[in-house]
């Protein structure tokens, strides 16, 4: 057991650090004010350093590093923008590692070294008007149909939704019930039969498009099947770590707002002298470096822990719970110490609270994060219908 980085790691993250700090703060502001998606030019930039899969393997055109690599570089980028560290975000633990652990050697080669060159992304569509929490209630249905599959159903709450070039998409293959229907397939943004409803306007991740998928006798061939009907554990086993990637980009507002806070109450006099001085001002900054230090020990531990493989749902629900709170915790007391300049969108710190609050809904909430924990600790399941 070690709790440093190695030396490649802290050069890693050293490298993301600066070039965040350096050239992403204008691209942060301008995907926030016209909430716009990162610009081609700078997904280009990270396909560059490798930061497009950089836990992805070099058989496919990624660095072939570890899952905790690819979550460093991802705090760093997302401390000064989680819109603009998305990309890096979907490429790294999103639905390109379920193509990559599941999908055919054919539907890999397609779309995996095209999303770390930059030019494809990809983004996971899982909920429905009537199943988020309820996954398993899914109504979209892929039938086959000779050499396809044919798609029919709405999607809901895709983050990516009209702007990704292709989707992971959650739906029943068969007529089986529940669990047991589900598997995904991959379908591209130009497919005829596929389209999109409105832009979504959230509180918070502005940067990042979402909006409804719609599909209408939308057929895809059959090796862009990722998982066949029954596979549904197999999914929910890969978005652990997409659970690890959330808890990362919650993460980052918290240990973004505390680096923000500190330089500021240093600075930031009243009653003639900086407010740091005061005691009440130095417990809540211990208390919020103790809540940053205990998120990332917990999604590290999850990360490190899946190397050879991918997360437990106890471990990356665990830190995808914790990582949840104390980001909106962490947020809400940074913009209490700043005061009015914390309130104003003249400064990154209320978008940050307003971000942090969505990862705690995105990906699975944060109570059923709590009941996923409860039944791996008792080793069963638990029927929320009865």
């Amino acid at each position: 057991m070690n709790f440093s980085l190695t030396e490649d790691q802290l050069a890693l993250q050293e490298t993301a650090r600066k070039y965040a700090r350096e050239r992403l703060p204008s691209f942060a502001s301008h995907c926030e004010i016209h909430d716009e998606a990162p610009p081609a030019e700078l997904v280009r930039e990270f396909a560059e350093m490798g930061f497009l899969g950089i836990n992805v393997s070099s058989n496919y055109g990624g660095l072939g590093l570890g899952n905790v690599e690819a979550l460093i570089v991802i705090e760093e980028l997302a401390k000064v923008s989680g819109a603009v560290a998305f990309p890096v975000f979907e490429s790294c633990v999103g639905p390109v590692r379920a193509i990559e652990h599941f999908a055919s050697e054919t539907l890999r080669q397609h779309v995996i070294p095209a999303v770390c060159r930059g030019e494809k992304m990809v983004a996971v569509s899982m909920s429905e008007p009537n199943a988020g929490s309820a996954l398993t209630d899914l109504t979209t249905k892929g039938v086959r149909q000779g050499d396809r599959i044919v798609l029919n159903g709405t999607k809901r709450w895709c983050s990516g939704g009209g702007h990704a070039d292709g989707y992971v998409v959650y739906c029943r293959l068969s007529d089986d019930p529940g669990p047991k229907g589900i598997g995904a397939v991959y379908v591209e943004k130009a497919t005829p039969g596929l389209s999109f409803g409105a832009r979504e306007h959230l509180m918070g991740f502005r940067g990042v498009p979402s909006s409804d998928l719609i599909f209408e006798d939308c057929a895809v061939p059959l090796d862009h099947v990722v998982v066949p009907a029954g596979g549904f554990k197999q999914l929910m086993e890969a978005f652990d770590l997409e659970r690890c990637g959330n808890a990362t980009m919650a993460l980052a507002q918290a240990s973004g707002a505390l680096e923000d806070v500190i330089a500021y109450v240093k600075e930031r006099k009243q009653f003639g002298k900086p407010i740091v001085e005061f005691q009440a001002v130095q417990l809540r900054l211990a208390e919020m470096a103790m809540r940053v230090d205990a998120a990332r020990l917990l999604i590290w531990r999850a990360a490190a822990n899946a190397e050879k493989g991918l997360p437990s749902i106890l471990e990356s629900s665990m830190a995808k719970c914790f990582a949840n709170e104390i980001a909106r915790e962490v947020c809400g007391h940074a913009v209490q110490l700043m005061g009015g300049y914390g309130y104003s969108r003249e400064y990154p710190m209320e978008r940050r609270l307003r971000d942090a609050w969505g990862w705690g809904i995105a990906g699975g909430a944060v109570d059923i994060q709590k009941v996923n924990i409860a039944a791996a600790m008792v080793g069963r399941r638990f029927d929320q219908r009865r």
